[in-house]
């Protein structure tokens, strides 16, 4: 799932939940996202990645960590 513009996590909550589904092989869950899913913000944009996804691709998720981050 994508978050659309303007539904950030400061107050901008949808009024119903909505399904989340992971961006890579599109698993659902509902909200809150299970404690293994991660996310990322590309571009602006929230996409949720399964705990599954997750761990298969760690070494990418890592690799695109700003060199603060460590």
């Amino acid at each position: 799932m994508t978050s659309p513009p303007g539904d950030s996590d400061n107050g901008g909550s949808p009024a119903e939940p909505r399904t989340l589904v992971c961006a890579r092989c599109g698993t659902r869950a509902e909200p809150p996202p299970p404690v293994t899913w991660t996310f990322s913000v590309e571009n602006g944009i929230r996409h949720y990645f399964c705990g599954t996804c997750s761990r298969e691709n760690l070494r990418a998720i890592e690799g695109r960590l700003d060199s603060a981050w460590w």
